[in-house]
């Protein structure tokens, strides 16, 4: 799955003032990142506010960024939750011909062990797809070990990737150093993106780079190339900004950026709301240095 390489975006779903799907802008945010450079698209990711998106909403955007990509770059559809026989219905009875994998979060709230987590990744294993494990404690409650991901990762061929985004940077370390050939490993926080990389990683499942899909595939690129002067000049020109997005919670940094680019307009679904005018002013300021 070497095809997965490189820098993926996490897609935002953009919505209109009265907080429809605005299909016209997922247009624009679906071209500019494969006119930048992009190397593939994650559709229904947790940065697309999935969560608030009818069951027909999502089959909507997700036959709307088929259409549109076009076959141009690989596609990556985000199942996942915390009732691991449901998940995997959901992954079984979805057409999965456009995508090369599905992106599944570990299981939120409820708070699984260790062993937890292995069953349900064992079971979701099970429909002979191809899966990627999104390990992300800020948002689950609970990490996903490496030795729970390195123990999956050897069991079941087709659990061939890790997007991980474990607060403790040694985590990806472990898995990178233990993990057998062919897994995977991308880093799943934007910060860490570049010493993961020139650590082994395959690159990142980004926010920010939908905002800046040139620069930040330059930068990995860079680091695949062992060039890693040039691509830390990169990092430290945006690492700012990739801190600011994140300030009050996700997507609404990312979407001030897109907006302030003419690209989508700056709505978000309740529980979320739109960033506060402090911060939008510091985005928009840190837009203009870069």
């Amino acid at each position: 799955m070497s095809i997965l390489k490189g820098v993926g975006v996490a897609l935002v779903t953009p919505f209109n003032e009265d907080l429809s799907v605005d299909f016209d802008s997922l247009t624009k945010l679906v071209e500019y990142n494969i006119e930048n450079g992009t190397n593939y698209l994650v559709v229904l990711g947790t940065t697309a506010e999935a969560a608030t998106l009818s069951d027909e909403e999502k089959k909507q955007v997700i036959e709307h960024i088929i259409k549109v990509n076009n076959k141009r770059l690989p596609l990556v559809l985000g199942i996942g939750g915390n009732h691991t026989l449901e998940v995997k219905k959901q992954i079984e009875e979805t057409d999965l011909s456009a995508f090369e994998a599905v992106l599944s979060v570990s299981p939120y709230y409820n708070k699984p062990n260790q062993e937890g987590l292995y069953q349900h990744y064992k079971l979701l294993a099970s429909t002979g797809k191809n899966i990627i494990i999104y390990n992300v404690p800020s948002r689950t409650g609970q990490n996903v070990d490496a030795d729970t991901t390195i123990r999956l990762a050897q069991e079941f061929p087709n659990l061939f990737m890790i997007k991980e985004a474990a607060p403790n940077i040694l985590q990806y370390f472990d898995i990178l150093r233990k993990k057998p050939e062919g897994f995977s490993l991308v880093s799943g926080d934007d910060e860490y993106t570049l010493p993961v990389t020139l650590a082994g990683g395959d690159g990142v499942i980004s926010v920010i780079g939908q905002g800046y899909p040139k620069e930040f595939s330059t930068m990995v690129q860079l680091a695949f190339e062992g060039k890693v002067k040039e691509a830390y000049e990169i990092h430290n020109r945006l690492v700012d900004m990739t801190r600011l997005i994140f300030a009050e919670g996700n997507p609404c940094g990312i979407k001030v950026i897109l907006t302030e680019k003419g690209i989508i307009k700056n709505y978000l679904r309740l529980p979320l709301v739109p960033a506060s005018e402090g911060l939008y002013a510091k985005i928009k300021a840190e837009m203009a240095k870069i």
